[in-house]
């Protein structure tokens, strides 16, 4: 079936990201497969993350099918560009529809987008991560494919202004070589390791990020242990 509404949106996003004149260093592509299931898995720090965490496929021709809030959907712009793009609608309260999506979409050969942290991480650190993931991937039978995105918290997160001014930020993107699911093994401990290589990756990110703080005032990017004024992880105060 054609797409016709998630490459026009992706070459919007392509402008405004230009216009806003954003210096992207992307590294790890090649790891996404160009063909069958898989499942993308993001760390989360800001309201743009689909976006920028779906670019990572776009050198092997692929479109990522994200799995979101529901709330998203029934927004009257968002929702009809979501579904659209075949996006997975997730009611918390009734998450079992929303995965039985995603395992079929999985098993057509899709790539599924999740944020194991369910929610923005407003210290920029790695929250817990669901398992939900690593449980879509043992049951399609598709690699898990880690992500780390740093910077994009700069542009709209959680607590702060949009900053969608010609300000020149930098986005670092990090993609890790796939992990098997194992069926036979338990989904917590495959989560584990998948949190500890997304860890990995956001370091490796963090690492290569040219931007410091402009000063006192612009330290709130950055988490506790790099020597920003980003809240705290919980349990870690």
């Amino acid at each position: 079936m054609a797409e016709l509404v998630y490459p026009p949106v992706i070459g919007a996003a392509r402008t405004l990201f230009k216009a806003l004149d954003l210096k992207f260093d992307i590294a790890g592509t090649d790891h996404v497969p160009r063909s069958g299931g898989a499942v993308l898995v993001s760390n989360h720090i800001g309201y743009l993350d689909f976006v920028f965490a779906g670019l990572t496929a776009r050198p092997a021709k692929r479109l990522v099918r994200f799995m979101a809030k529901e709330s998203v959907f029934r927004h009257k712009v968002s929702g009809p560009l979501m579904r659209a793009m075949k996006h997975i609608p997730v009611d918390r309260a009734q998450g079992m529809h929303a995965y039985k999506h995603a395992l079929t979409a999985l098993r057509s050969g899709e790539i599924i987008g999740v944020f194991p942290e369910a929610t923005i991480s407003e210290s920029f650190t790695l929250k817990t991560f669901k398992s939900g993931a690593v449980r879509l991937a043992q049951e399609a039978g598709v690699p898990l494919l880690p992500v780390a995105l740093w910077g994009t918290q700069r542009l709209w997160t959680k607590g702060h202004k949009r900053d969608l001014g010609r300000n020149h930020l930098p986005i670092t993107i990090r993609v890790g070589e796939p992990m098997e699911a194992d069926p036979a093994e338990q989904a917590e401990k495959i989560t584990d390791r998948l949190r500890a290589r997304v860890q990995d990756l956001l370091e490796a990110a963090q690492r290569a990020y040219p931007a410091r703080p402009k000063g006192p005032e612009d330290t709130w990017w950055l988490p506790a242990h790099l020597g920003g004024t980003a809240p705290a992880a919980p349990g870690t105060a």
